[in-house]
C-alpha cells in the first residue's frame, strides 16, 4: 500500500490585490464658489474571472456639497460613476487545478474614497480624486498528497477529555459573566 494519499479539496488557488486612484468630473447646476464637503455612498460591485485576471465592475455615487452665487447659497449635487478594476492574479499551482469551474470572492480593502475634491480651473466644474482597493481570491478543486502513517494509530492514543474536563473545573465562573451586569 502507498505511503501518500491523493485528496481532492477546494483551496485558494488563485490571488490579487489591486489599488486604485482616479478622477472623476461632477457638472453642478450652479457655478460652485468653493467645496464644503465631499462623500461616497451607495458603492456596488460584481466580479467576474477573465483568463489569469478577475474583473471587477462597478458604480458608486459621489456627493458634492457646494456653496454658490459667491458664498451666499448652498447645494448638493450627485452623480453616480460607473468603474472596471483588473486584478491581476498570481497563482500557486497551475498544475494541479483539476477543473475551471471555480469561485471568485472579492473583499473590499478600501470602500471609495474621496481624496480631494476642488474646483476646475476653468470654475464650471469639480474634480473630485478618489482611491479604492480589493483583493481577490479564486477558489478550485486541488490536489493535496497527505503522507500515511503506516504504523496508524491505536485507540489507547485517544485523546484524554477526563484531563480536559478538570481543567474546564478549575476555571472562574466570572469569566462566563455577560456584559449586561
Amino acid at each position: 500500500m502507498s505511503e501518500y494519499r491523493e485528496i481532492i479539496t477546494k483551496a485558494v488557488v488563485g490571488k490579487g490585490r489591486r489599488f486604485t486612484q482616479s478622477t472623476h468630473t461632477v457638472t453642478s447646476p450652479n457655478r460652485p464658489s468653493s467645496i464644503l464637503g465631499c462623500w461616497i455612498i451607495n458603492h456596488r460591485y460584481d466580479a467576474k474571472k477573465r483568463d489569469k485576471a478577475v474583473e471587477i465592475y462597478g458604480h458608486y455615487d459621489i456627493n458634492v456639497w457646494y456653496s454658490y452665487n459667491n458664498n451666499t447659497k448652498t447645494e448638493v449635487v450627485t452623480e453616480t460613476v460607473s468603474y472596471t478594476d483588473v486584478v491581476k492574479l498570481k497563482y500557486r499551482d497551475d498544475d494541479d487545478i483539476i477543473h475551471d469551474d471555480t469561485d471568485i470572492i472579492v473583499r473590499v480593502i478600501q470602500q471609495p474614497n474621496c481624496l480631494e475634491c476642488t474646483i476646475s480651473p476653468n470654475g464650471n466644474k469639480i474634480v473630485v480624486d478618489v482611491e479604492r482597493e480589493f483583493v481577490a481570491e479564486v477558489i478550485g478543486e486541488t490536489k493535496l498528497y497527505v503522507a500515511i502513517d503506516p504504523e496508524g494509530r491505536s485507540s489507547d492514543d485517544e485523546f484524554e477529555y477526563d484531563e480536559l474536563d478538570e481543567e474546564l473545573e478549575d476555571l472562574s465562573p466570572d469569566l462566563l459573566l455577560d456584559d449586561e451586569e
